[in-house]
């Protein structure tokens, strides 16, 4: 076959496996994604003068909803890996949010606490959030969508679907 004859024989075959697949608009891990990236950069932007991310946020909402959990918890309920946690929670020691404290029941384990000043900026970081769920509920057109979406999203990401 002429070297012609090769690139024909390629142009064929990736116009037909382009032809197995959606249009990417089409995709629900693609839109997943896009939407989060829409989400995160509203997010970003709402938290830029606190300078939280959303792991830390996520972490601080935690300890001041369940005092005392330890490390390894919040971790594993965060999805984080637990050597980046420790990593997470340094940062968060070192601005004075909160801090570990030996375990009496095991001294090999942490349990997380707000201390004052971290529940004052708990306090902020709400409001701060509260503006910022609320304009994504907005966009979703309202407290009856975000409910269904959050169905939604809570059958895709059960175990086994």
């Amino acid at each position: 076959m002429t070297k012609g004859g090769d690139e024909k024989q390629g142009e064929d075959t990736a116009s037909k496996a382009a032809t197995l697949f959606p249009p990417m608009n089409d995709v629900i891990g693609y839109k997943l994604r896009r939407a989060q990236l829409a989400v995160f950069q509203d997010f970003l932007a709402s938290f830029a003068k606190l300078k939280v991310r959303p792991a830390e946020f996520s972490v601080l909402v935690l300890i001041a909803q369940q005092p005392g959990l330890k490390q390894t918890e919040i971790a594993d309920q965060l999805g984080i890996k637990r050597a980046n946690f420790v990593a997470l929670m340094d940062s968060i020691e070192k601005r004075g949010l909160a801090e570990r404290r030996k375990s009496d029941s095991d001294k090999r384990s942490h349990s997380l606490h707000l201390t004052p000043r971290g529940a004052a900026f708990c306090r902020k970081m709400f409001a701060v959030w509260r503006d910022h769920e609320d304009r994504m509920i907005a966009r979703l057109g309202g407290d009856e969508e975000r409910a269904r979406l959050i169905t939604m999203l809570d059958r895709l990401a059960e175990p086994g679907g």
